[in-house]
């Protein structure tokens, strides 16, 4: 069942729908840009007005009858927006006449029991609001006039959208953090369809074409009864690789699903093999102290004997030393070989991620380990390690207070960290080391 009311914006390519879906959602989610054709997936947001809550739904251009991969994945989802809505938002340009591509829309619509508002957009002013009777002949009634750039009308259509909705509960509180896991990676590395598999059903659009999705897309799905929250990005680059700014405002979205997420799900193309940019993503995810996962898709197309994946897994651990702490899963998302391990891994390192060492156990712990290897002195100056807490989760954060934190070297930090995994199962999580004077 529905926790709001939900509210699909509908029309032909380059109508306006994404700018107003940002209008509405007072962010900048859905990606606008010249170029017919951007917004392929469904995006989602929760939009609050006048106490009332309920779900936006943007949607990519609808295109009647073509046979064009994209254009038909697009279709596709657009259907499944009309089926999932309580209330559509159909909408026209009004600095053209009606096209027959809108003519085509507002007959499918008309099949639909279920309440529509035509939407004239563009109406920058009286003069253009006045030419919209023409789209009477649409046959929807009432057509209402806005301008979704400079946000003309918009409040009076808020209050339209809630005089046509069912009752919607109040804004709840805010949920118990739950998994956010972000689903990251080259461009064709099967992202999609990795979220495919674990969702059971075609949310995201999925095809041979590099780069199908240009927006965050999230999906809610209950873990053994618990909610986690996937989030399918475009593929991501190195800046020096993006080759328009459609696709640079797509790095910048999936910049932004790694910063909300607490653990990153990096898929890795198996017959590409790890290169120097999947190294660079996984630098960015480290970098930002989030749980990582690697995820080795395609792994059926691989031929295989009883050491290639060791072999494989070690290739990527001689060229990224750091991948030795995360966890690897070698999957197959057409085949559903092992994809019921990414839930299960994920989850792991999520509650390790606010794992907390109790003080007296890490001092026990680490005197020992310094006892046999204690620092090399500097100069004739012997560094002392006195005491050990950890003053963070979230990730994990570990202070060593000691007589000469400067001095000590980058090899023994990492000689500590690894101490540390060894006893503490820290496995798929950034962990910091601070050493302070004490």
């Amino acid at each position: 069942m529905k926790s709001e009311p939900t509210v699909a914006i509908i029309g032909r390519p380059n109508v306006g729908k994404s700018t107003l879906f940002n209008r509405i959602a007072r962010k900048r989610k859905s990606i606008v840009h010249p170029q017919a054709g951007i917004t392929r997936d469904r995006i989602y947001e929760t939009v609050n007005w006048a106490g009332r809550q309920f779900r936006l739904i943007d949607t990519g251009g609808y295109v009647p009858e073509s046979r064009d991969t994209i254009e038909s994945a697009v279709r596709a989802q657009v259907e499944l927006a009309i089926q999932e809505a309580d209330l559509i938002l159909f909408l026209v340009d009004i600095t053209d006449q009606i096209m027959p591509m809108d003519s085509q829309i507002a007959e499918l619509l008309r099949t639909v029991v279920k309440p529509i508002i035509l939407i004239a957009n563009k109406c920058d002013n009286e003069k253009r609001e006045n030419t919209r009777f023409e789209f009477y002949k649409l046959g929807f009634g009432e057509v209402f006039p806005i301008s979704a750039l400079n946000g003309r009308r918009i409040g009076d259509l808020l209050d339209l959208i809630l005089d046509n909705l069912p009752s919607a509960a109040p804004e709840k509180q805010e949920a118990p953090d739950h998994p956010r896991l972000a689903i990251v990676g080259m461009p064709n590395a099967g992202k999609s369809s990795v979220v495919n598999a674990i969702l059971g059903i075609e949310k995201n659009i999925v095809t041979e074409i590099p780069g199908t999705t240009r927006d965050s897309i999230d999906s809610e799905i209950k873990y053994y009864g618990e909610p986690i929250t996937l989030i399918d990005t475009a593929g991501l680059r190195k800046k020096s690789n993006i080759k328009d700014s459609i696709e640079f405002y797509s790095s910048v979205r999936t910049d932004r699903a790694i910063q909300r997420c607490n653990v990153v799900l990096l898929v890795i193309d198996a017959l590409k093999g790890f290169n120097r940019q999947d190294a660079h993503i996984v630098r960015t995810i480290i970098d930002r102290k989030k749980g990582l996962v690697i995820v080795i898709n395609k792994w059926d197309l691989i031929e295989k004997d009883s050491k290639t994946l060791k072999n494989f897994r070690q290739d990527i651990i001689d060229r990224f030393p750091e991948i030795a702490y995360y966890p690897m899963i070698f999957i197959s998302a057409l085949t559903k070989q092992r994809v019921g391990q990414i839930l299960k891994t994920a989850t792991d390192v999520y509650r390790s991620l606010a794992q907390r060492i109790p003080t007296n156990r890490l001092n026990k712990y680490f005197q020992e380990v310094i006892n046999r290897t204690p620092p090399p002195a500097v100069m004739g100056k012997h560094i002392q390690i006195k005491y050990v807490t950890q003053v963070k989760t979230n990730p994990p954060v570990i202070l060593f207070f000691c007589n000469d934190p400067k001095n000590i070297k980058e090899d023994y930090r990492r000689f500590l960290e690894n101490q540390l995994r060894k006893e503490f199962d820290f496995t798929g999580v950034p962990v910091t080391l601070l050493f302070r004077q004490k």
